[in-house]
């Protein structure tokens, strides 16, 4: 076991259904973690009213604007938080230089498909699972990675297949997929945590 719990920092764009997974966790006793800060760049999204109710501290950085602005705002926030790792969960937007340079391959995303065959810009959600269907490959994927200046193109950290039924469709693809995420990525966490699994350099 890791000497401490991993002091976690969530990104959400809109519900967080992984982060919901892993607050739950933690709050179970079944990861040893502590949620310290949940920020989004969308003051609606029901991932700030979950962690609110959570008692999970919450902030809200609009990125639009003034994205150089919001990246040191993000940065300053996880820092002052004590954040050692930052969990993006569906968070829509590409992260600053300032973030990404102090928090190097300690932020991590979860991908709904293969990488690097299924990832870049403008893939993700339905279009990764539409994708994967015109190409007709007998398997998808979930994978886990740090998360760097190019969409989808950091280390990757863990993998799990996600083998196509007969007749799958990219809706019924999506649909088990989106379900096996919020597991994988606390059971991703949980061998972080435990000393299991290193993350990269």
């Amino acid at each position: 076991m890791s000497s401490s719990p991993l002091k976690l920092g969530f990104l959400a764009s809109r519900n967080g259904s992984s982060m919901r997974a892993m607050i739950e966790a933690i709050q179970a006793g079944e990861l040893a973690a502590e949620p310290r800060l949940v920020v989004s760049n969308n003051k609606n999204a029901g991932a700030l009213e979950f962690a609110a109710s959570r008692g999970v501290p919450t902030l809200v950085i609009p990125t639009q604007s003034d994205p150089e602005a919001a990246d040191a705002r993000l940065c300053a926030a996880m820092e002052a938080a004590g954040v050692d790792l930052i969990v993006a969960s569906g968070y829509l937007r590409r992260l600053g230089p300032k973030t990404l340079g102090r928090y190097r391959n300690r932020v991590i995303n979860i991908h709904p498909g293969a990488l690097p065959a299924f990832g870049g810009e403008g893939m993700y959600g339905r279009r990764v699972h539409e994708a994967v269907i015109a190409a007709g490959v007998a398997e998808s994927g979930v994978t886990i990675h740090a998360v760097d200046e190019m969409y989808d193109h950091g280390p990757v950290i863990a993998r799990r297949s996600v083998p196509l039924a007969p007749g799958e469709t990219a809706e019924s693809l999506e649909a088990r997929v989106t379900a096996l995420e919020p597991s994988f990525f606390v059971e991703t966490l949980r061998r972080i945590a435990d000393g299991e699994l290193a993350l990269p350099d």
